[in-house]
């Protein structure tokens, strides 16, 4: 099962999209339409990169808009940068979603006491390769972290690529404490403080701030495809998000998106284009003591 994706728009401007075609050149939705699983039997999962690492464009699947293409967070009409909290540098890893999950806000996790971000679950690919935006990578999941963000559950699964030169010695959450030291603790640091220099609070997490193991990551990733498969067979109100695919939905359903149809989203998006420039201050480094 191969993915690629198609550039719209300028990169580093307002208008950019990234939409994702199968292997048959047909577009479909990395929120619905690409299979959670790569491997059920092994665990095995889908994850689709919406930021590589060291890169700090806050890109992020369009979960409202028609394709949910890769678009760039916008904040107050200006495009998002996550800030760099000394002493890391942009995201510290490949970052992402699982497709085919979603938190549900209506649903109070019994863990973290807080509803779901309304977001498919975040992914942090701990693996050595730089990915690319829009690339569809298999990875296993080893541990997830629950964040607490504006009161809000927010799970972060820690995965590593499959095809990683690490990935046979790294089965647990256990393993990445003891072969990568510090990268765990530096993760919950970067969490905790990111969105300080924007003037919010510090985040918060469940569990001591410590991370559960593979197991439990399974779990919670299991769940929420369980309250995506409610979402996408309209169980549960979807609010403002766009459901709409083209190889999930049957032919007679509200979310069934025709091929011409998402051909002529597609179309009535900008051409791709020139390369805006990012601005110098997204390279400034943050200071400030830790509490």
């Amino acid at each position: 099962m191969s993915f690629t994706v198609e550039e719209r728009g300028n990169p580093n401007s307002l208008n950019y999209r990234l939409f994702f075609k199968n292997a048959d050149g047909k577009y479909i939705s990395p929120f619905h339409d690409i299979p959670m699983y790569a491997d059920e039997s092994q665990n095995i999962f889908h994850m689709v990169v919406e930021v590589p690492r060291w890169t700090n464009a806050k890109m992020e699947i369009a979960t409202k808009d028609l394709l949910n293409p890769i678009k760039q967070d916008v904040k107050k009409g200006k495009l998002r940068y996550v800030a760099n909290v000394f002493p890391h540098k942009g995201y510290i890893w490949n970052y992402g979603a699982i497709p085919q999950t979603w938190e549900d806000p209506a649903h109070k996790d019994r863990d973290t006491g807080c509803c779901g971000d309304n977001d498919p679950i975040d992914v942090c690919e701990i693996g050595s390769k730089v990915c690319s935006r829009g690339e569809v990578i298999k990875v296993k999941a080893l541990g997830v972290l629950a964040m607490i963000d504006e009161g809000e559950t927010d799970w972060k699964v820690i995965a590593i690529n499959v095809e990683d030169p690490e990935a046979n010695s790294l089965n647990n959450i256990s393993d990445v404490q003891r072969l990568k030291p510090g990268y765990l603790e530096a993760t919950v640091d970067w969490f905790r403080r990111y969105k300080v220099p924007d003037g919010k609070p510090e985040n918060r997490f469940a569990f001591n701030d410590e991370f559960k193991d593979k197991d439990f990551a399974i779990e919670v990733i299991k769940s929420t495809h369980n309250f995506w498969k409610d979402l996408i067979s309209q169980q549960t109100n979807a609010g403002e998000l766009n459901c709409k695919n083209t190889c999930v939905s049957a032919c007679d359903s509200l979310f069934c998106c025709s091929a011409d149809e998402a051909k002529a989203a597609v179309g009535e998006t900008s051409p791709c284009g020139k390369e805006e420039p990012i601005p110098s201050s997204v390279d400034q480094w943050f200071y400030y003591e830790k509490k």
